[in-house]
């Protein structure tokens, strides 16, 4: 940096001429004194220091600067960005003289992003040509740190040029970083890309796998369509396992609108599998790259272990118990309190004698199902209730509320337990109510999309097997639904204050779930069809219930989360259930999971204990990123670990088929006084560039006629004067 110094004055014609004749006037009258004195040395120095002070003061009126203009060494930069981001990859770039075919936004801007572009610029230019937004793992595009920090980074930075499909989806807005450059005299000038509009697409949006499954039972595989066609068709979906195996369902996908369908598959072994969902090309549409998605699956062979508590065993109870015993996935205990038997328990293997002793023999059970039974005639104690109430809230286990005629699990509502109920009972009607004419559910809204009660394969079928399933004779006295229970089915026909009355509802409590069946008449489905529907049910109500729970598990170590299809930036709450080598709950320790990413990146979460009662351990974590993360579980304490994963639902910030945002390219140009431009008109940017005023000098002023030792100069030269005047005797 070269400075040039100079003095100024910043004159009038009156200051000038005044200051003259003050000078002038004061050295004739000082001539005059001195001659007067007959010319005496003392005197004519007295006269002359007074012809300086003058001479000085008038100087000052003239008001002289110091000026120092400082000049940058290095010449004016043009900054020249480019975005590269994943949504530059989109196709949508059309050529009017080949409209069948089409480029993506990244082939479109290749021409101006090479250096031989901008070789016409004034050569006392610098160009400088950088990409932004490139991509990476969890993030999307930013424009507003690129332009905030070519402003301070770049030196003796001139204009700057941006190109993008001005497609932001992280960070401030761009036009804030735009009035920065405002501020310090930079003009962007903006040329978009791609389509403003959406072109014709058909987009597979979501394909929603659960974590793991259970071979030879159903799978159901949802997936969403999103097609900006301006009409609807029928389409092939297939779906393809990494087995080899093929499954494929007709589907209408909807005009401009999103399409959500689902198809079953039915795994026939165990192990990890990979599944992708593809939907064909249609003719019409430009973009074929998202028309497919895939996601990891686990099939296992599990023997879920079930609990079944209850008092008479009424018909609900015999056929739950067939229903149960006969799933070769399910593992069921029986208990029965039965008030004509010596002691509790009952006559085959089925049976267990006792209700389990402690939390070792509890914790082993993933669902209990308590039917007609209370803390009276020596069931269930404080203790027990408890227990469970810890079983579902630490340990993810599912708990299902069977009421009776007997009104037995009214005394339930003054335990632990009571907390757990999803609906409120009305004591007054302890056994509540029977009719000889049958009464029928109906589906709510959210019944008719929940997985428990798909009786059929699509949604229309489904409510027809509803509505013809056999009614039911008996129906617990329910007031209504507590705050945050999901109601999946009520009365058909029976109301009171608050609405239809709540038959089957579910609840989240802690880490588990609850179910409440408020009649005793599903066994009755089994009429003219045996157990297609009754097994079924009971199936999903038990696979449901335990699925969070049997996330990953090891020999002494458990790992769940919820939620159970964790979404991008969502939070994940970790929930580990770890085991001392002697089988006791782990009270206290290090328990922590260390999380990698599908880019690689790793995270290290610590587990806090809950507790010492339980041995849970939680924490949290927000993914960032779509897609499979591996999980190792670890405890220091017992040196055992547990290796699991999860399924990041989901897509990119960054993804393809979205229309270009010229309008926020355009927002930019304006604030800072430059312009918006076609991609063809590079030499019209050139031309406005080399246009531009170069940058101005730095410049420093020192006002020496108000600087305090300009005023310290006249006076001591006042004081001299008089003190002269002292000494020659005039005073």
């Amino acid at each position: 940096m070269t400075a040039v110094r100079t003095l100024t004055f910043n004159t009038t014609a009156g200051s000038i001429f005044i200051s003259t004749v003050v000078v002038i006037v004061t050295a004739i009258v000082s001539y005059l004194a001195w001659r007067r004195s007959g010319y005496q040395r003392s005197f004519g120095f007295l006269e002359v220091l007074r012809v300086a002070t003058v001479t000085v003061v008038a100087i000052l009126f003239n008001q002289p600067e110091w000026v120092e203009e400082f000049r940058p060494e290095e010449r004016p930069t043009i900054a020249v960005l480019w975005d590269k981001s994943t949504s530059m990859e989109t196709r949508d770039v059309l050529n009017p003289s080949e409209p069948s075919s089409a480029k993506t936004r990244a082939e479109a801007i290749q021409p101006v992003t090479d250096a031989a572009a901008w070789s016409s610029v004034d050569p006392r230019l610098d160009v400088v040509i950088e990409p932004i937004a490139v991509p990476q793992a969890g993030h999307g595009t930013d424009l507003h740190t690129p332009l905030t920090e070519v402003g301070d980074r770049v030196k003796n930075l001139l204009g700057v040029v941006l190109i993008s499909d001005g497609d932001w989806n992280e960070g401030k807005p761009p036009v804030e970083a735009a009035s920065r450059l405002r501020l310090k005299g930079i003009p962007v000038y903006t040329m978009p890309v791609g389509s403003p509009t959406r072109l014709p697409d058909v987009e597979l949006t979501s394909v929603d796998l659960p974590t793991f499954g259970i071979a030879g039972k159903a799978v159901r595989v949802p997936f969403t369509i999103d097609s900006s066609l301006p009409r609807e068709y029928i389409t092939t979906v297939t779906l393809r396992t990494s087995d080899g195996e093929t499954l494929t369902k007709d589907v209408k996908v909807a005009a401009m609108g999103r399409t959500s369908d689902a198809i079953s598959w039915k795994p026939a072994a165990e192990g990890d599998f990979t599944v992708t969902v593809e939907v064909p090309r249609h003719s019409s549409e430009t973009i074929f790259e998202n028309n497919t998605k895939s996601a990891p699956i686990a099939i296992r062979r599990e023997k879920l272990k079930v609990l079944v508590v209850e008092s008479y065993p009424r018909w609900e109870y015999r056929y739950l118990r067939n229903a149960l015993s006969r799933d070769p996935g399910v593992e069921v205990s029986c208990l029965l309190f039965h008030p004509g038997l010596s002691k509790a328990g009952g006559g085959t293997k089925d049976y267990i004698k006792q209700f389990p002793a402690g939390i070792e023999e509890l914790s082993k059970y993933d669902v209990v199902f308590l039917g007609d039974v209370g803390t009276d005639d020596g069931q269930l104690t404080e203790e027990q209730c408890r227990l469970l109430k810890g079983l579902v809230e630490q340990q993810a286990s599912g708990l299902v509320f069977m009421p009776g005629w007997q009104g037995r699990q009214f005394s339930l509502l003054e335990t632990a337990l009571g907390d757990l109920m999803p609906v409120l009972m009305d004591e007054a009607q302890v056994g509540g109510w029977g009719s000889r004419t049958a009464g029928r559910f109906e589906l709510t809204e959210l019944g008719r999309r929940s997985l428990l009660t798909k009786l059929a394969d699509t949604q229309e079928e489904n409510a027809q097997v509803w509505e013809d399933l056999p009614g039911f004779q008996w129906y617990a006295s329910v007031v209504r639904a507590k705050a945050g229970s999901e109601v999946l089915a009520v009365h058909g026909e029976m109301s009171n204050e608050h609405g239809r009355l709540p038959l089957l509802a579910t609840r989240t409590y802690g880490a588990g779930k609850v179910l409440f069946m408020g009649t005793d008449g599903a066994w009755r489905w089994r009429k003219g069809v045996e157990d297609k529907y009754h097994y079924r049910f009971w199936g999903q109500v038990v696979r449901w219930m335990a699925y969070q729970r049997n996330m990953a598990k090891g020999e002494s170590m458990r790992l769940f989360y919820t939620p159970d299809q964790p979404q991008m930036r969502q939070t994940l709450a970790l929930h580990a259930h770890v085991m001392e080598k002697s089988g006791e709950p782990l009270s206290k320790g290090e328990v922590t999971a260390r999380i990698t990413a599908p880019s690689g990146k790793s995270h290290t979460v610590r587990l806090t204990s809950e507790g010492e009662e339980w041995g849970l351990f939680r924490g949290q974590f927000v993914p960032t990123e779509p897609g499979q993360h591996l999980v190792t579980l670890n405890s220091v304490k017992t040196n055992a670990t547990l290796d699991a994963s999860f399924y990041v639902q989901g897509a990119a910030l960054e993804s393809l088929g979205k229309p270009a945002r010229p309008e926020v390219l355009e927002e930019i140009a304006r604030v800072t006084k430059g312009r918006m431009v076609k991609l063809t008109e590079v030499n019209e940017v050139i031309r406005s560039l080399s246009n531009l005023p170069m940058p101005p000098a730095s410049i420093r002023r020192m006002a020496l006629w108000s600087h305090p030792v300009s005023a310290g100069i006249v006076v001591v030269m006042l004081g001299a004067f008089w003190i002269c005047r002292k000494v020659v005797g005039l005073i």
